[in-house]
């Protein structure tokens, strides 16, 4: 499916590394001008070459996003380096597991709040792309199919991505009448080098295996087949589409 983003404005809050790299980059090459923020500046560094090589314009900051004066700092720096905000794309994770203290605190910061924050900080530009031109106007979270099942392993991860699900459809209905799409996207195990399952195929390669048994297609996710349904979901070809969380798992969870 062709996509045409040509003129149009994308920030990836989480672009540096994994599918909000991918993400960046396949907008990138579909004539968008990105945005990206994260932590790590060498890995960001790397994305922002990596989308520039694309001939777009490219705006690429550091942001913790568990800072909410950061996160509202670089979405307005990201729409000013735009001239805008069409599509908004929430792809961070603090990664919080364990169900303890730290692990609740990086999942709440990071997955769900910095999603909040975003979203409130990017309003007012989405609203004139939706204002500008119809279906322009969309938002993205990147969730987990671990929102789907109980967990004994990261409690606190499966339980804020199930918020991130919840808040799509909240966030949908309240934003329908502006004229900006809600829609969420629920990865299952993707794998990248210097990423989460990269490392547990070395560190942990029971439970890779395991995972790796209950795909129905025998394999792990790559970054860029999440980026085309990320694409999909901000083009026209889903303009009718709104409060949705799709699945992208190879059929993982038919396995559960």
């Amino acid at each position: 499916m062709p996509f045409d983003f040509n003129g149009r404005r994308v920030v990836v809050a989480g672009g540096s590394r994994g599918i909000g790299r991918a993400i960046a980059l396949g907008f990138a090459k579909a004539g968008a001008d990105v945005s990206i923020c994260a932590r790590g500046a060498q890995a960001l560094e790397a994305a922002r070459a990596d989308l520039a090589a694309c001939g777009r314009r490219v705006h690429a900051s550091a942001c913790d996003l568990a800072d909410a004066a950061a996160v509202a700092q670089y979405v307005a720096d990201a729409a000013r380096a735009l001239d805008g905000i069409d599509v908004l794309v929430n792809n961070a994770s603090g990664f919080g597991m364990a169900d303890d203290e730290a692990g609740w605190a990086a999942g709440l910061a990071v997955d769900v709040m910095a999603m909040v924050r975003a979203s409130h900080a990017a309003l007012p530009w989405l609203e004139r792309s939706a204002a500008a031109a119809p279906r322009a106007a969309s938002i993205i979270h990147v969730s987990s199919i671990a929102a789907y099942r109980p967990s004994t392993r990261a409690a606190a991860y499966a339980a804020v991505k199930a918020a991130i699900n919840s808040y799509t459809g909240s966030q949908a209905a309240m934003l329908a009448r502006k004229g900006i799409r809600v829609n969420a996207i629920a990865p299952g195990s993707i794998e990248f080098p210097g990423g989460l399952w990269a490392e547990r195929r070395e560190t942990d390669k029971a439970l890779y295996e395991r995972t790796l048994r209950s795909i129905p297609f025998g394999r792990l996710g790559a970054p860029e087949e999440v980026a085309d349904v990320a694409l999909f979901l901000a083009s026209p070809h889903a303009g009718w589409m709104t409060g949705q969380v799709l699945a992208v798992d190879g059929g993982q969870l038919l396995g559960a």
